[in-house]
């Protein structure tokens, strides 16, 4: 059957609905009412898709004059596809220049799905809309599937004209009955009040005094077994109440189904009676249980599957099959509520399943290493909120490899629960307890003051474990840091704990040890450096290297930045990395400080001379600039210039420096700024300043720090970042730097962004200062 063929007989199908250019109906404004607020979308929409047009049947939050521009969004958003998520229609090649996009009412948001006819036929749309862009990944469509399945029932229900009613329902009562129960379970009121509101619609519609309405589940064997999710109140009397009390107590679940209350359950087809107690057909009633003397008890269906059963009781007059034909519609629509709301179960039981997968060991059960370094960093911050000590034990178990290898894998999986299960009983709230891999477990334990735990604890792991007819006995090495001594983030910590660990190992197993290499590393640096410093000084080991700093606009060389080298005799050039920390808080510290600054100002005197109008900016020692002879230090090197050479100097500091004493950090930086020099805002991003903080510094220029520029094309988060930084900057007035550039790419993308000045490998590498300046005199833009 061609494609031309097809549409006739769905234009066919639709024609016989009778609904194109029809007035809205109440059985559609409530769903798509319902679709508007779960959403909590400007506008949602129930569309039927004619031949050249888009009648909408439906709509909330939508004028008249929008109508005709949303009806031909529709058609397009789902020609193709079943659904379709729009997150930002502007951005939308297909929908960009739609009049809906580009006018009235401005369609930013798209979700939708079809709607088909009984014969299956493709004839509208449910769709939502708003005026605002969403993310694809945070919008739920189980709502809107269910609603469209819903609207499905209505266009295969047989129409009545209106006013008309059946022989024993009236028509209106069980369409707001029907809406009741939809509002109920989708509107979020709660399982059992959803429940309730079905339960008295059926006893008000049926004129009954007694019923209820239950799940059918199905045990791992597969036998059927009832659910109660509402029941009329059966406290009639002491037997009655002792009744209820058992039937809650076994979470309202009846399985005991050889009776005719059940029947329908087993035969799937309408069970009328019109004396229970004496019925032939598996009468009687449990002891305790209220006298019912009719009942009809309905099984519930979601399409084919049978999901539930509703049983009533005690009408004034008997029941007949043709009620329970006039209740089909709103059985059919509490059997799609069900069904729902068992599909939700059960993706939130496999969500946990996938979770707790995841995030604990599958044979021990405690949490594995992803998921224990996030909460060691939840403990680590409450820890120095509130001065918590915490002991970072990691514990390796001695000679696991031979029990496994003569005993085999399952006794070594033995040994591993057995020992998991040991050390949850010695740790206590909020301690933590996780599995790395292997043989290898963490604990991380709260203000320990008594060396004899971890040795406490070593005993707990040496006790001997039973295995079938024999006794298994491991013992563990085990490493200790503790924070906040060893202030470093979790995976050092754990780093440090590991190497302890193996220095127990060393030291003959079954034994714990402490971490103190790194500091002692340390030291052994810092002696080093502060050793041979001063003669660095004296003999002029000490250079500067320029690196260029780019005008991104101008595409011009701006100027350079001093970076310190120190060009040792035998070892070469050392980077600042390897000596520049172990000279903060030294009388070091400002004697370097001197001297990169009368470098950098001699510099400038060179420049000047030859006409070339360049800036330098140097890097501030942080302990030099909050030392009480900075402001002097400036001052004497800046004797002997001009205001035109002073203004090309830039004071670079650090964010973090910024930070140590807020009145004080700014009161020498207004000093410097009196002095003529610019000062710049370095490795900005790294620091936690505050913006009123930020704002108040008399700063000119802000550095982005290479971590975020580095990363930027890989890492979305840093991105923006390095976006936020440039705002941030613009909106203060500050003149913005990015450091750290390497690539073109990332070059075209700061420009875009409106980045100012830039530096990195991609134009340079710190150069002498005659190569620097060689460098800039033959520099020529000739990247994208």
């Amino acid at each position: 059957m061609d494609s031309s063929e097809l549409e006739t007989r769905r234009l066919a199908a639709l024609d016989r609905l009778n609904l194109m250019d029809t007035p809205p109906e109440e059985r559609f404004e409530r769903l798509t009412r319902i679709a508007r607020r779960c959403y909590d979308t400007r506008i949602a929409l129930f569309t039927l898709m004619g031949t050249e047009r888009a009648w909408l049947k439906s709509h909330q939050g939508l004028s008249d004059t929008d109508a005709p521009r949303c009806g031909s969004f529709c058609q397009l958003a789902l020609r193709d596809s079943e659904v379709a998520v729009i997150s930002d229609a502007q951005r939308d090649s297909r929908m960009a220049d739609h009049p809906a996009v580009t006018g009235s009412p401005g369609i930013r948001f798209y979700a939708g799905v079809t709607i088909h006819e009984p014969q299956g036929f493709r004839i509208g749309t449910l769709c939502v809309i708003d005026d605002t862009p969403r993310a694809a990944e945070d919008v739920d469509l189980e709502v809107l599937y269910t609603l469209a399945s819903l609207i499905e029932e209505e266009l295969a229900r047989p129409s009545r004209a209106p006013g008309m009613h059946g022989c024993y329902i009236q028509q209106a009562d069980l369409n707001q009955a029907i809406h009741r129960a939809q509002n109920a379970f989708l509107a979020g009121v709660g399982k059992r009040t959803a429940y309730e509101v079905v339960l008295n619609d059926l006893l008000l519609l049926t004129g009954s005094r007694f019923g209820f309405v239950g799940e059918m589940l199905r045990k791992p064997d597969d036998a059927p077994y009832l659910k109660v999710e509402a029941i009329t109140n059966l406290a009639w009397s002491p037997a009655t109440e002792a009744l209820y009390q058992r039937v809650r107590e076994r979470g309202m679940v009846f399985d005991e189904l050889d009776n005719l209350i059940s029947a329908p359950m087993i035969s799937g087809e309408v069970v009328i009676s019109h004396d229970l107690a004496t019925d032939p057909r598996r009468g009687g009633l449990p002891p305790g249980h209220p006298p019912i003397k009719s009942y009809m008890g309905m099984p519930v269906f979601s399409g084919k599957r049978q999901v539930g059963l509703v049983g009533v009781a005690n009408r004034d007059i008997e029941y007949a099959p043709g009620l329970a034909h006039e209740l089909e519609p709103l059985l059919q629509t509490i059997g799609n509520l069900i069904e729902r709301d068992r599909l939700y179960r059960e993706k939130r039981e496999h969500e946990k399943s996938l979770e707790r997968a995841a995030r604990y060991d599958a044979l021990t059960g405690l949490p594995n290493r992803h998921h224990l370094s996030a909460l060691f960093e939840q403990t680590l911050l409450e820890a120095g909120r509130c001065g918590h000590t915490l002991s970072v034990c990691l514990l390796d178990l001695d000679g696991f490899k031979d029990i496994n290898d003569a005993h085999g894998s399952s006794a070594g999986d033995t040994v591993l629960r057995a020992i998991a299960k040991r050390l949850r009983k010695t740790v206590r709230p909020p301690d933590l307890i996780g599995r790395l891999g292997g043989d290898e477990f963490v604990l991380i334990l709260h203000d320990i003051d008594d060396e004899q735990a971890y040795t406490r604890l070593l005993d707990t792991i040496r006790a001997p474990l039973p295995y079938r007819r024999t006794a298994l006995q491991v013992s563990a090495s085990m490493g200790v840091t503790l924070y906040p001594d060893d202030d470093s983030n979790v995976d050092l910590l754990l780093r440090h704990a590991d190497q302890a660990m193996y220095t127990a190992k060393e030291y003959g197993k079954n034994r714990h040890e402490h971490f103190d290499l790194a500091r002692h590393l340390s030291h052994q640096a810092r002696g080093r450096v502060l050793d041979r410093i001063g003669d660095a000084l004296t003999e002029e080991q000490l250079e500067l290297h320029y690196q260029p700093k780019i005008d991104l606009i101008g595409r011009r060389v701006a100027g350079f930045e001093a970076l310190l080298r120190w060009n040792h005799p035998t070892d070469g050039l050392i980077s600042p990395r390897a000596f520049i920390d172990h000279l903060e808080y030294t009388d070091h510290a400002g004697a370097v400080g001197r001297f990169v600054i009368e470098r950098a100002i001699a510099q400038l005197h060179r420049l000047d001379s030859e006409a070339l109008n360049y800036s330098i900016s140097v890097n501030l020692s942080p302990s030099h600039f909050l030392s009480p002879t900075f402001c002097d230090d400036l001052w004497h090197a800046l004797q002997a210039c001009p205001f035109r050479i002073r203004e090309r100097l830039i004071l670079e500091l650090l964010e973090t420096t910024a930070l140590d004493d807020s009145n004080r950090v700014i009161e020498t930086l207004q000093a410097c700024r009196e002095l003529g020099v610019q000062i710049s805002l370095d490795d900005f991003g790294t620091g936690y300043s505050s913006l009123d903080y930020f704002r108040r510094l008399p700063a000119n220029e802000i550095k982005i720090d290479r971590s975020f520029v580095q990363d930027m094309r890989d890492n979305s988060d840093d991105e923006m970042i390095v976006h936020a930084i440039i705002g941030l900057a613009k909106s203060f007035k500050r003149h913005i730097v990015a450091e750290g550039i390497e690539d073109t790419a990332t070059q075209a993308r700061l420009i875009e962004m409106g980045c100012e000045y830039g530096q990195g490998f991609l134009y340079s590498r710190p150069l002498p200062a005659d190569a620097a300046l060689e460098w800039a005199r033959n520099f020529c833009w000739q990247l994208p």
